[in-house]
């Protein structure tokens, strides 16, 4: 699915309605001139037009920016290219989830859907370091049915002189080596401008063996600058991560960045909050706002325990604390982990401490589908005794 958004405004305005055309509405029609000419003409009011254009079909969407107050509800949702107005109630208005709003929550990318009502896990290796490591984790994976990972390219670091990663010297063989063990889906952090089109150089050169999905870090959160950039291109989906500082609203403002650029296949990543209540872990885990943020926005919902928790302790019930806090999400909705697995994390160069073994890969793998069922449990017992009723056997 490919997203083109043009803008209108000049500056940024809260909308107060969302008018959604017909399907593959003609801009060359007289319904749609029509339609267009009637909310152009309106008082104080401006139109951000976004499209999505499907593999079957194209979504036109007009959002009116300004004093909608007086405007004709009825009147707007009578013009001739009109599906249905949504009014909008707070600020993400892309991304947001609006009362009445029954636009679709997921999207589709190299095959794999992403959505509000699955899960996929992302394991793999926080910092690519050779060859080796990169096949024998895609290998694991491959053998677990898994058909998505994260490696690490470009990474941003506290000192400047530990390890930032390979960068485009890495890329070819984790593209390679992805192809030749069936993954579609690589999530990697990009920090600026130029690793986005080296990443779709080596691509191209490789005969696009696999996908990738963009990977905005916490430090890079409000780098608006940098999110502007990567909103505009609408190849690779997104993997927003929630600012380590700030609030979940600043956050997810700062989100729809991308998707007022042009590019709303946006998943946001809950990662943890610096804060000193959170120690012995690495961060204070808000795994709690996996809901909150499904119910504010038509974001699928990303965990990362790695980053969450930062070590390998385990309970005294010999489950590692990563673990619980991968299940905790996940009984909550959580629609993806992003989580770091390494051969021999002792060699690994960045983050080290906090990855899981790969004998570890299976049983983890078998958590989550527990997990996963215990949630799908759960929303059945609290579904309308109607909805039950059709999910009983026949």
């Amino acid at each position: 699915m490919r997203l083109v958004s043009t803008s209108f405004e000049t500056h940024p305005v809260v909308a107060k309605m969302l008018v959604i055309l017909h399907p593959n509405t003609d801009k060359n029609s007289l319904a749609f001139q029509e339609t267009w000419n009637y909310l152009s003409k309106l008082p104080n009011v401006r139109i951000h037009e976004h499209s999505i254009e499907g593999t079957e079909q194209q979504l036109s969407e007009l959002y009116l920016i300004g004093d909608t107050s007086k405007l004709s509800f009825e009147e707007v949702a009578n013009l001739p290219a009109v599906e249905r107005v949504i009014r909008i109630y707070h600020e993400f208005r892309i991304l947001g989830r609006h009362r009445d709003d029954a636009r679709p929550a997921s999207f589709e990318y190299n095959g794999v859907n992403f959505s509000q009502d699955n899960l996929h896990v992302f394991a793999g290796l926080c910092a690519v370091d050779n060859p080796t490591s990169v096949e024998t984790i895609m290998k694991a994976l491959q053998a677990n049915g898994q058909v998505c990972t994260r490696m690490g390219a470009y990474k941003p670091r506290t000192n400047p002189y530990a390890f930032q990663g390979h960068g485009k010297s890495c890329l070819h063989y984790v593209f390679e080596l992805a192809g030749k063990y069936g993954i579609k889906v690589i999530a990697m952090e990009v920090t600026h401008e130029r690793h986005l089109a080296e990443i779709d150089e080596v691509l191209e050169q490789c005969g696009r063996p696999t996908g990738v999905m963009l990977q905005i870090g916490t430090r890079n959160t409000q780098n608006f600058e940098l999110l502007k950039a990567i909103g505009r291109q609408t190849t690779y989906p997104i993997l927003f991560k929630r600012g380590f500082g700030i609030t979940l609203n600043e956050s997810l403002n700062a989100a729809e960045y991308l998707a007022s650029e042009g590019n709303a296949n946006v998943i946001f990543c809950l990662r943890g909050m610096k804060s000193s209540f959170g120690a012995p872990h690495r961060n204070m885990v808000d795994f709690a706002h996996v809901p909150v943020v499904k119910r504010l926005t038509r974001m699928p919902v990303c965990i990362d325990p790695s980053h969450s928790v930062g070590t390998r302790e385990a309970a005294p019930d010999g489950i590692l604390d990563v673990m619980h806090s991968t299940a905790q999400g996940i009984i909550a909705g959580a629609n993806m982990v992003l989580v770091d697995f390494h051969p021999q994390p002792t060699h690994a160069l960045v983050d080290g401490p906090q990855a899981l073994l790969l004998d570890e890969l299976e049983p983890f793998l078998e958590d989550i589908r527990i997990t996963h069922e215990a949630y799908q449990k759960r929303c059945q017992l609290f579904q309308p005794k109607h909805a039950l009723n059709s999910l009983a056997p026949a």
